[in-house]
């Protein structure tokens, strides 16, 4: 199927693994051009070689830091002219209330919740001003069914909840949609480092961590390319009219017994 995206430019945060390549790569695929950008250089080079071995698209990298006000200004600065934003950058730690210190609720929340805030802020009105474009910002499954042990990524992805469909429902009178995904347990780098903490809270040995991702939905963890092709259609013009609103992806986890 033809998702009518060939020749848009799309810039994916976080964008040197797991779900975030893989929405460059989907992406890519469509014939899209994408800028990837994360804070290790020599893992985005990486993932630019890896996007431009599967399909003949212009990729280009932007080192930094997305957690600080002005490295986030100094990418809008190098690439204001984005039809699709894909707002992934992330790094939410597991732990209760009483395991997270606040400096490092802070640094979580400057990346994921404000960041993905300031990054709207920053694309959005271009997007309005031409009357095209698309924000996708990928949150989390426990802003929808929260848990003590991950209570600073359940609290920041309810607030992106709000937020991404409070600007969608505004966003779309000047022809912009803005939506989001909330992946469950995804197969990723980030799942096992989750994992381990889970297990360490759980069972006090973080070595059990694959006892804590039993019992999911049709037996396995989500591929990253799943929820990356869920992105290119909430983009596309074949899901225009899916606006305003967050796609939840768990297997119907959150309804189990």
């Amino acid at each position: 199927m033809d998702m009518q995206l060939h020749g848009k430019r799309v810039l994916v945060t976080g964008g040197s693994k797991g779900i975030g390549l893989a929405c460059a790569e989907s992406f890519a695929a469509e014939g899209c051009d994408v800028v990837l950008s994360a804070r290790d250089p020599a893992a985005l080079a990486a993932a630019a070689d890896k996007v431009r071995a599967r399909a003949q698209v212009r990729v280009e990298t932007h080192a930094a830091d997305l957690s600080q006000d002005d490295e986030r200004e100094r990418l809008h600065a190098a690439f204001p002219d984005i039809d699709i934003l894909v707002n992934n950058a992330g790094a939410i730690p597991s732990g209760r209330l009483q395991d997270i210190p606040m400096t490092r609720w802070k640094q979580a929340w400057d990346l994921k919740v404000l960041g993905y805030i300031h990054m709207c802020q920053l694309y959005l009105p271009a997007m309005e001003a031409r009357k095209a474009g698309a924000i996708i910002n990928i949150i989390g499954m426990a802003g929808r069914a929260p848990r003590a042990g991950y209570i600073a990524g359940g609290a920041g992805n309810a607030a992106l909840i709000a937020f991404t469909s409070a600007i969608g429902a505004a966003a779309q009178s000047s022809g912009v949609k803005v939506v989001g995904i909330n992946p469950a347990v995804t197969k990723t780098d980030r799942m096992l480092t989750q994992a381990r903490v889970n297990a360490k809270l759980k069972f006090g040995d973080e070595e059990r961590w694959a006892e804590t991702l039993t019992g999911l939905p049709f037996g396995r963890p989500i591929e990253a390319a799943e929820i990356a092709d869920l992105a290119v259609f909430l983009a596309s013009p074949r899901g225009h009219y899916v606006n305003g609103t967050v796609v939840d992806v768990d297997g119907g986890g959150m309804f189990r017994a």
